[in-house]
């Protein structure tokens, strides 16, 4: 039934965050921790499923407090290449409607975790006469790290995902759903940060989480760094730069409706191509985002959206480079070997001449 379900993962908590390495991207504020829990009422719960050197990976909660069938959230998402499986897209999309925690793992889990989801949301309490729950799980393909034919992730792993949810700090990398996972060309995993902009008069949080999981050459403020060995044990080849995915997760506590949270999932998307994202052919990349009020009330004016956006933007790319430095180098399936991204040769790369940054 594979390893006994595990809250948070030891490798993501040695490594830094890009502010710590004075990185500061955009200018407006962090909330308090620079995570997605940052938004009040939002909990991330991790569970690590490893069994070295064969099995890497792992599924993630992001669980608003007040989400239900009958309480469901405003939402919204964008496909920005859909090569692949987000559950629960079509009525999400439909009714602008999010009625459970949004769960994240691998590729061929995706559908165990959306089984075990809906079963532990109808046995929560209120919930004794639901007859119909659309439960929301993306993934990314962990397969060049992990056995993902194995399908290690089960009911256990994800109900102590969704039970041990919390606020507070968010541990990144390796952990959860980002165990395996791959960008880049460097070890990556799970990332997230958060941002509190002025909308209108007043003043909101937005925060993120990403799942990396994607091809293309990594981009930091503006200059490319490669990898010095496209990752991989010397006898095989790096990963596919055809094959990946990113799913991002944004929650906002700003009065917004479910149009206008498409309209930020898009941005969430473009964010990437800042990273250095390739968006090819075999990325699924996807971006859900909700609002943590039930009821939006009079949603914050579409003109006064900007700096929203902005945050949005600033946030994706901050969370994607935080989970690539969180990240310790793996050796997976098959010996293969995917290193992490040195924070001190980025440091290095980023203080010398553009043209030492990767050769690109």
């Amino acid at each position: 039934m594979g390893s006994p379900p595990r809250p948070h993962s030891a490798p993501g908590a040695a490594r830094c965050r890009a502010r710590d390495l004075g990185i500061v991207i955009g200018s407006c504020d962090t909330g308090p921790l620079n995570t997605i829990t940052d938004v009040p009422g939002v909990r991330i719960g991790h569970t690590t499923v490893r069994r070295p050197p064969e099995v890497h990976t792992g599924v993630t909660a992001v669980v608003p407090d007040l989400v239900g069938p009958r309480t469901p959230l405003p939402a919204g998402v964008f496909t920005g290449n859909g090569y692949g499986k987000l559950i629960g897209t079509t009525q999400l999309t439909e009714l602008g409607e999010l009625e459970t925690p949004v769960l994240l793992t691998s590729t061929l889990s995706a559908f165990r975790a959306a089984d075990a989801l809906v079963g532990w949301v109808l046995g929560r309490p209120g919930c004794e006469e639901v007859r119909s729950l659309n439960p929301v799980v993306g993934e990314c393909n962990d397969g060049f790290l992990s056995d993902i034919r194995a399908r290690p992730v089960h009911e256990e792993h994800v109900r102590a995902a969704l039970d041990t949810a919390s606020g507070g700090p968010v541990a990144e990398g390796c952990v959860g759903a980002g165990t395996g996972t791959v960008a880049l060309g460097f070890k990556a995993g799970v990332g997230t940060a958060s941002r509190v902009p002025a909308v209108g008069d007043r003043r909101f949080t937005v925060g993120v989480l990403v799942q990396a999981n994607f091809g293309g050459t990594l981009r930091v403020l503006g200059r490319t760094f490669a990898p010095p060995h496209p990752g991989a044990a010397p006898e095989g080849p790096g990963p596919d730069a055809d094959v990946g995915s990113c799913m991002i997760v944004v929650a906002t506590d700003a009065p917004v409706d479910s149009r206008q949270l498409t309209r930020v999932a898009r941005r969430a998307v473009f964010a990437l191509a800042r990273t250095g994202a390739a968006y090819s052919h075999g990325s699924g990349d996807y971006a859900v985002a909700f609002g943590t009020r039930p009821d939006a009330g009079h949603p914050v004016a579409d003109a006064d959206l900007g700096p929203l956006f902005e945050a949005v933007l600033d946030g994706v790319e901050e969370a994607v480079l935080n989970s690539l430095l969180a990240a310790s180098t793996t050796t997976g399936f098959g010996g293969r070997t995917v290193p992490a991204l040195s924070a001190e040769a980025l440091v290095a790369a980023l203080a010398g001449p553009v043209q030492g940054l990767g050769g690109r």
